[in-house]
């Protein structure tokens, strides 16, 4: 079985492009529309890692990763906030609650590749 990576962003096209680039590294993927779909489809499926926006409608990345980690099945799943949110303090706040890797968008596959594989759960 492949490793699965749970997508959340508001933007249908970010989610397919996130998706092309992992799908063609051979992970399964999920997508989620915000936090608030994203959280129901922590539903006990094991995903290996997170990659979120931070701001979407509905629920923000960081409110998406605080309510995760307080999942037990959850809590250690690494998580990578792949956003245009390049803000010293937004990053903190995302690490205080966190988040293991920030890649700023427009991303280069090679780049988010590489953090994924570094963080992927076995």
């Amino acid at each position: 079985m492949g490793k699965t990576i749970l997508i959340v962003d508001d933007s249908f096209s970010m989610r397919q492009t996130v998706g092309i680039a992992l799908k063609g590294a051979g992970y399964d993927v999920v997508e989620a529309s915000d936090g608030k779909d994203a959280l129901s489809k922590l539903d006990g499926r094991k995903y290996n890692l997170i990659i979120s926006d931070v701001n979407m409608p509905n629920m923000d990345g960081i409110s998406f990763v605080k309510a995760a980690k307080l999942l037990p099945n959850y809590k250690f799943t690494p998580i990578i906030m792949l956003t245009t949110e390049g803000d010293e303090t937004k990053k903190q706040e995302g690490k205080a609650a966190g988040v293991r890797a920030w890649v700023l968008k427009p991303f280069q596959p090679p780049i988010l590749l590489d953090a994924v594989s570094k963080l992927v759960m076995p």
